[in-house]
């Protein structure tokens, strides 16, 4: 019944202009307003048709697991360019993590990092 190749994902924030800078300015994500009296804004991310949305909610509470990966081919590069762009990475307990919150050695090369509202991103290093 519901298997098809047209799935799309979603999850909420409690502040939609901070969402559509973070997204769009600092991670350099195309962006698009879909609705803004609703508070709705679509992510263009590669791979993800029609896109992932995001969407106002003033009881937001931030997701405790991770939302939304964005697998790059070089974590390094990846996490020296987002923090030349101000971003924080998380540290967690149980994970093997350098200084810079690279967890290695469970899987492939990941740090993690929160949007505005919280929610927590990551960035995988794709194996070779």
């Amino acid at each position: 019944m519901l298997a098809s190749d047209r799935a799309f994902s979603g999850f909420a924030v409690d502040d939609i202009d901070a969402a559509r800078a973070f997204y769009g300015e600092v991670l350099g994500i195309g962006v698009e307003t879909v609705d803004e009296e609703a508070g709705l804004i679509r992510l263009d991310v590669g791979g993800c048709d029609p896109g992932v949305f995001v969407y106002a909610k003033p009881d937001h509470r931030p997701a405790t697991y991770t939302i939304l990966n964005f697998p790059v081919d070089d974590v390094e590069q990846a996490v020296g360019e987002l923090a030349a762009r101000g971003v924080a990475f998380e540290r967690y307990e149980g994970f093997d993590q350098d200084e810079r919150g690279i967890a290695r050695g469970m899987g492939p090369a990941i740090a993690w990092f929160r949007d505005p509202a919280g929610n927590i991103l990551a960035v995988p290093e794709e194996p070779a």
